[in-house]
């Protein structure tokens, strides 16, 4: 197959398990009325997928991201149809290495749910535990093949977690370690997981703040012939300024095709919603709305510089 993605992606990311449960204020395993209201939460973020691809704008059409449980396992809905895309993880929850939500059960489950993308999401620091990194390494090789065989594409989110050295050498300061140290260690994984032969078609890359750090990371990601490969935003649950930011240094860089932010757009509307304050309807309006504006943003970045 052809290694790449061709065409834009604007992904409203759900596919957040654990996080998603806690950030609603619930501890331990959610009840079933709790299930309930968070499941009738996501159908909220679904509802709002439908307002935003039929709005009335230029912009490319929305692609959707889903994912292979939520609070409770079960079959993702499939929101098929003119600019949507279904997107499913395959990385067990809760743990820093990567490993097979399903075990060696894996691919049965990609056929049965035959997402159009199949997502990882991997911490990756090259000066971390090299024995794990090399797991991880085979592990993700061994998807990575095994969907190009098939003629499937894979979504590669790859974290790059700071290790204890690392945020001595910047004092504790994590937004110095995102600042200075972050793009290179992102560099360095990107190229150690092409050499470990893991492909993707499409890498989730967290934001940076100067443009030439993206201009080196799509470098590095179509490196070797890999011209069709691309890459998106990661919103990483930041503020909106934040994300605006890192949105508008990408989206002017070559190999950069869009976004895929979760909980910087649903994260307030569905806390107010399953909080009572906010109805259905509305929750899953401003969900929509905050949507829009992240592309509206994107595209105008896109738009200045072209």
């Amino acid at each position: 197959m052809n290694l790449g993605y061709d065409g834009r992606l604007f992904m409203l990311a759900f596919d957040h398990r654990g996080s998603y449960v806690k950030r609603f204020g619930i501890e331990g395993n959610p009840t079933p009325e709790e299930i309930e209201r968070l499941n009738d939460g996501k159908q909220s973020s679904r509802a709002s997928r439908r307002r935003s691809t039929a709005a009335p704008t230029p912009r490319s059409p929305a692609s959707w991201s889903t994912s292979s449980s939520g609070p409770r396992r079960g079959s993702p809905s499939r929101p098929r149809g003119e600019g949507s895309r279904s997107r499913c993880r395959w990385k067990r929850a809760g743990q820093d290495q990567f490993d097979f939500e399903y075990g060696d059960e894996f691919s049965d489950h990609i056929e049965r749910l035959d997402p159009d993308v199949s997502k990882v999401l991997v911490r990756y620091n090259p000066d971390g535990d090299a024995e794990m990194n090399r797991r991880q390494s085979q592990r993700l090789r061994r998807l990575s093949e095994w969907l190009h065989e098939r003629d499937r594409k894979l979504l590669f989110e790859l974290l790059v977690p700071a290790e204890r050295a690392q945020l001595v050498a910047v004092n504790g300061d994590t937004d110095r370690y995102d600042a200075e140290l972050r793009p290179e260690l992102m560099l360095r994984a990107i190229a150690e997981l092409q050499d470990a032969r893991v492909e993707p078609d499409i890498w989730k890359i967290e934001g940076v703040n100067e443009r030439a750090d993206c201009e080196r990371l799509a470098a590095q990601c179509r490196a070797g012939g890999r011209d069709g490969v691309v890459c998106v935003v990661l919103g990483r649950g930041a503020d909106t300024a934040k994300v605006d930011h890192w949105l508008r240094q990408g989206a002017p860089v070559e190999g950069y095709v869009g976004f895929a932010i979760g909980r910087s757009i649903w994260g307030d509307p569905l806390k107010a919603f399953i909080g009572g304050d906010l109805s259905r309807v509305d929750a899953a309006t401003q969900i929509g709305d905050n949507y829009l504006r992240f592309t509206e943003v994107y595209t105008g970045a896109e738009a200045a510089v072209g």
